[in-house]
C-alpha cells in the first residue's frame, strides 16, 4: 500500500527485454533506499513494482506484459522521469489516501491552463472509470494522490499547486500525455458491497439504475 505522496523523482536508466517481459532499471535520485530490501515494493508512476536488485543508486524491477499493456510503463523511454514512492509502513503519515499501486486504467491530459500560481489540468478517464471519480473525491494520477475539483462526464479537473509541480513529474504534462489512473479504493469496495448476493454471480455487470431502484436505494 501507498499514500500517493511522491517521495522523489527517478529516471529510467535501462530497459531490457527479459523472457517476454521487460526489466527496468530506475535511478532513484534523492529517494532513501537505506531501508529498502530485495522484494520490497516501490511505486513507479503509480504502479507497484518489486525491487529484485539494488545496485546502490536505484533498483531493478521486472514488469509483466499485463502491466506493460494496462499502464503507461510500456511507453517509458530511457532518461524519462518517473514518480517514486516507497510502500507505507505502520508509522507512515497518511498524507494522501490509501493507494494500492494497481492501476485501473490510462487517462489522457486534454487541457492545461494557468490558475494564478497553480496549473489546472483536465484529464479524460476511460468511460468505465468515470463512475468512480467524484467532485472533491480522491484520484491517483501517476501515483500522485490528488483531489478532484470538478467532474463533467469522464473528464475531471485538478488544480495543482507549485509544490506538487516541483516534486512530481506533473509539470511535464501537456495535452495528449497519457497517465496512469487509480480510483479510490472505497468506491470500488462500496460498489461490490452493494451488489450483495449478486456479487457471486459471474454474469453480474455491476451497479445500474435499475438494480438500485429494485433494491430500494433510489425511488
Amino acid at each position: 500500500m501507498f499514500t500517493g505522496i511522491i517521495e522523489a523523482i527517478g529516471t529510467i536508466s535501462a530497459i531490457e527485454p527479459h523472457g517476454g517481459d521487460t526489466r527496468l532499471r530506475i535511478a532513484t535520485g534523492k529517494l532513501d533506499l537505506s531501508d529498502v530490501a530485495l522484494g520490497d515494493s516501490i511505486a513507479v508512476n503509480g504502479v507497484c513494482l518489486t525491487a529484485i536488485e539494488l545496485p546502490g543508486d536505484g533498483f531493478w524491477a521486472d514488469v509483466s506484459q499485463e502491466s506493460l499493456d494496462k499502464t503507461t510503463l510500456g511507453r517509458l523511454q530511457v532518461k524519462q522521469r518517473v514518480n517514486l514512492e516507497k510502500a507505507l509502513t505502520p508509522t507512515t503519515r497518511l498524507g494522501g489516501h490509501l493507494v494500492s499501486g494497481h492501476v485501473d486504467g490510462i487517462g489522457e491530459v486534454i487541457a492545461r491552463k494557468p490558475a494564478a500560481r497553480s496549473i489546472q489540468f483536465s484529464i479524460r478517464a476511460p468511460a468505465d472509470l468515470a463512475k468512480y471519480i467524484a467532485h472533491k473525491g480522491s484520484v491517483t494520477v501517476d501515483g500522485t494522490s490528488l483531489t478532484v475539483n470538478a467532474v463533467s462526464g469522464a473528464v475531471f479537473e485538478l488544480n495543482i499547486v507549485p509544490h506538487t509541480l516541483q516534486e512530481t513529474i506533473m509539470d511535464e504534462y501537456q495535452p495528449g500525455r497519457q497517465v496512469n489512473l487509480e480510483v479510490d479504493l472505497i468506491a470500488r469496495y462500496l460498489e461490490r458491497l452493494l451488489l450483495g448476493e449478486r456479487a457471486a454471480d459471474p454474469k453480474a455487470q455491476g451497479l445500474s439504475v435499475e438494480f438500485l431502484a429494485e433494491n430500494g436505494f433510489i425511488k
